[in-house]
């Protein structure tokens, strides 16, 4: 039974609307009868200095309202611990949201959710970078193109929201250019390959819905591989549409694979995981069975 949640809420998911829908929820709990501590980081260091300090009471979940980023955050302490997640979409992407079943447009909706106390066992993503860095992940870890977009987006100041995604896609586009790749699956088979992007996902979607793994299963102890061939301009732009119904994969040009455990590099590329900076190649991503409890509707 879900009686007092610890709700973090990350002010600039959405634009600036997680405020308003973390109000919303505080509310609807309080309606419910279930106490509430309220956590608002300065930034993501304070946040997570915030939650850890909140999980050593108690408390019968950690819910998060906002988008992936303030998710992956979250991810960080609640991995293999039995405190439950709970969200609260508010973000742009809101990828984990749909995954689980999650109301994306009302908070209220997805408080009812959190209170009726479903509770799921399922895979995380771990990344470990050769840097030392050790970073849990819940739907897509990215390398390649898409990585290149999320640094120039990273390294713009304007325009902002979508828009500075969209001029840091067109950018990259035109300085495409074959990556070299080389990854080890489950330490037994090798790839070297030129490709645009490899993608690793846990969970079917990233970038707000664009099924880049559409066969992946979040409790199947593995992840599902997508790798794009080096392709031409007019390929990829012809690409992108078909993402997001998941048909990318039937492509000449798309492979894919499932693994426990890869190991990636490619020279000068980061690896991204949520939409988030992660580390810089090489690395080694691998799925982490029954690492984390959430709350959601039952299938």
């Amino acid at each position: 039974m879900i009686s007092h949640v610890t709700v973090l809420t990350n002010p600039k998911s959405g634009h600036g609307s997680a405020p308003h829908a973390g109000e919303r929820a505080v509310a609807r709990f309080q309606e419910l009868g279930i106490d509430v501590t309220g956590i608002v980081g300065r930034d993501a260091v304070h946040a997570r200095e915030l939650v850890d300090d909140a999980l050593t009471r108690e408390t019968d979940a950690l819910v998060v309202v906002g988008g992936d980023g303030v998710i992956r955050l979250a991810l960080q302490a609640l991995a293999h611990s039995d405190i439950p997640l709970g969200i609260v979409p508010a973000g742009t992407g809101n990828d984990h949201a749909r995954e689980y079943r999650l109301p994306t447009a009302d908070p209220v909706a997805a408080v009812d959710v959190i209170a009726a106390g479903h509770i799921e066992t399922v895979d995380l993503g771990h990344i470990k970078g050769a840097d030392g860095s050790s970073t849990w992940f819940g739907t897509v870890a990215a390398t390649g193109f898409d990585s290149l977009v999320s640094d120039r987006v990273n390294r713009m100041s304007w325009p902002h929201g979508r828009m500075r995604y969209n001029v840091a896609l067109v950018a990259e586009i035109s300085k495409l250019r074959p990556l070299p790749f080389r990854m080890v699956f489950d330490g037994e088979r090798e790839i070297v390959a030129d490709l645009t992007l490899a993608a690793f996902g846990n969970t079917r979607s990233y970038g707000g819905g664009m099924l880049i793994t559409p066969g992946a299963n979040h409790s199947d102890g593995m992840l599902d591989i997508t790798m794009v061939g080096a392709s031409s301009r007019t390929k990829l732009i012809r690409l992108f549409p078909t993402v997001f119904k998941g048909t990318h994969v039937n492509l000449p040009q798309v492979t894919t694979a499932r693994a426990r455990t890869i190991t990636v590099d490619s020279p000068g590329i980061n690896a991204y995981a949520d939409g988030d900076y992660v580390c810089p190649l090489p690395a080694e991503i691998s799925a982490v069975p029954g690492a984390l409890k959430i709350l959601c509707n039952a299938p």
